[in-house]
């Protein structure tokens, strides 16, 4: 059992804890990786009346009892979902130090705030909350010595000695863990967070497959236990998602979402995965829709509108509606804090794509937005995001410091690039088809324009969404033409040297769906072992990394 510790040392040194926990953790473990909530098994109870009221019997003492925690919050996971969040939170505050469900629950709320505002305020908030959460939750989990700990080794019988406080305590640690690796990686993209945040997300996977352990002992006796399906819930839908994620295979995702019952009918959060399953799929029309339905159902979080606004600019995007586009753009400037860099940056590339006499009428000038961008870059825990410096880079084109601009050629796409828009619209031939026609445009524009500093960089920034297109409508030797061009021009670009890598990442897919998976395994390696130092690189190996795990194991088998 993950067992050993206790408050004292999470408030002492929480890095030493989690280290101690991984080097006696008990049992040998597989892959997996994320969870749900535990109390989650309640929504059939509230959906059909058994619990309509907040007012739960309570005892006495400051201690709350587990089924007093298991029904209050299964209510304010109600009241969350029907959008009255400042309810849920109020109702779940006053024993977040004594419950461990009611920590679990309002850590979660105030962490999913953080992960959406990006506030550096709300962040520490979050990451306090979590704290709290996880020594709350410390204090019924069950005490064992490292030498109790490692003679469990030798007998499954230990499992049976918890108590069923104690088995719940398992369970909600290992989420609060989870959530706190979420809020890491939110902080800073850096390769220390990374690490801190995959031994986050393994600990509270290891917790996950010995709840699992627990669960087949217990099973035989289950009638004496008071909540054994709400564990079991909680077990395997935490154990159902961590496979579900590791397995990073989008049908999988969507096939998964549809079976739980995402259908877009319990307030704002439920619709947003239903569009985004719509998304996904290529059935952008019906996206757009769920999106506008997602924005009107609710008004107290804001946040939610600013993500619907984030893939509605994109969906416009994807269709070439530059005006809607630059609509939801202007929206995200005006009231979101995310980005602002970012945010700006993507409304002057949008503008970018429309004829001169339509950007006049927005009153917008796409030159002044440019040179707006670097000054509202921002650091987060002392380091800034990389999708702001990637538009920091871009906008440098436009510095006053120049004798006049030199424009850049399709920035629009080449955001849609960098955010992986290309495999969505590589569900529509329509789509693919049209953005061949724009991109060939800017090939040709290219022939004209005076030789600069920048021509070679925006020439290979064409070849590859050209290759992109062209490999998305199935038209692999003329794609392959494009990606080749690209990497044969590496000593020529001056300033976009992330074109080449990524270029190789397409390469070697477009091997892959011919049937060349060791050709394909060794550009992936190529494009991840010769080149540092590049725009988005964190983003990109992660990329490769997954695509490697799936590729080495399907050549293996």
């Amino acid at each position: 059992m993950a067992l050993v510790g206790n408050g004292a040392e999470l408030e002492a040194d929480e890095d030493i804890f989690e280290d101690a926990l991984e080097s006696i953790s008990m049992f040998s473990r597989t892959d997996m990786a994320t969870s749900s909530r535990p109390f989650a098994s309640f929504d059939t109870k509230l959906a059909s009346g058994r619990l309509g009221s907040s007012n739960v019997s309570r005892s006495t003492s400051n201690k709350v009892d587990l089924k007093c925690g298991l029904e209050e919050c299964a209510v304010a996971l109600n009241l969350f979902l029907s959008n009255k969040f400042t309810d849920a939170l109020e109702l779940l505050r006053p024993w977040a130090k004594e419950s461990m469900y009611h920590a679990l629950g309002y850590s979660t709320i105030v962490v999913l705030q953080a992960v959406m505002t990006f506030e550096q305020q709300d962040i520490q908030n979050g990451i306090s909350a979590m704290k709290d959460a996880l020594q709350t939750c410390q204090k019924y989990r069950k005490k064992c010595t490292v030498v109790e700990s490692f003679s469990s080794l030798l007998s499954r019988g230990s499992l049976e000695q918890l108590t069923e406080e104690e088995m719940h305590a398992e369970i909600c640690y290992a989420e609060c863990l989870l959530q706190k690796a979420a809020l890491t990686f939110v902080q800073d993209e850096n390769m220390i967070n990374f690490i801190k945040g995959g031994l986050k997300i393994r600990m509270s996977y290891q917790i996950y497959k010995e709840c699992l352990s627990i669960l087949h002992v217990i099973q035989k006796n289950k009638g004496e236990q008071q909540f054994f399906y709400e564990f079991e819930g909680g077990v395997k839908l935490g154990i159902g998602a961590f496979n579900l994620m590791l397995s990073l295979l989008p049908a999988r995702i969507i096939r998964l979402l549809e079976f739980i019952g995402f259908s877009g009918n319990r307030g704002s959060l439920m619709l947003f995965y239903h569009a985004r399953i719509e998304l996904l799929k290529g059935n952008v029309e019906e996206a757009q829709e769920i999106f506008r339905k997602c924005i009107s159902v609710q008004e107290e979080w804001k946040q939610f509108h600013h993500l619907c606004y984030w893939e509605l600019m994109w969906i416009y995007v994807f269709q070439q509606n530059w005006m809607k586009a630059y609509y939801y753009s202007d929206l995200l400037c005006k009231e979101s804090k995310w980005s602002k860099a970012t945010y700006v940056f993507l409304k002057a590339a949008i503008l970018s794509m429309l004829p001169e006499e339509d950007v006049v009428a927005t009153k917008e000038d796409v030159v002044t937005l440019f040179r707006q961008v670097d000054s509202l870059k921002q650091r987060i825990a002392g380091k800034s995001i990389p999708t702001e410096k990637f538009a920091v880079r871009k906008s440098r084109r436009y510095s006053a410091l120049l004798p006049a601009p030199v424009k850049l050629i399709v920035p629009a796409l080449e955001m849609m690039y960098v955010w992986n828009g290309f495999p969505v619209v590589s569900k529509r031939k329509d789509l693919s088809e049209n953005l061949l026609v724009t991109v060939e445009k800017a090939e040709a524009a290219l022939q004209n324009e005076n030789i600069s500093d920048y021509s070679v960089d925006d020439e290979c920034l064409v070849k590859l969404l050209k290759g992109c297109c062209l490999k998305n409508l199935q038209r692999p030797l003329q794609a392959e033409l494009c990606f080749n061009h690209v990497i044969q021009s590496e000593k020529l670009l001056k300033y976009d040297h992330y074109l080449v890598p990524f270029t190789l990442f397409e390469l070697a897919f477009l091997y892959k769906s011919q049937g060349e998976i060791d050709k394909a395994i060794k550009t992936l390696e190529t494009a991840r072992n010769n080149y540092k130092d590049y725009s988005m690189e964190s983003r990109l190996h992660f990329r490769i990394q997954a695509a490697l795990h799936l590729w080495k194991k399907t050549s293996s088998d």
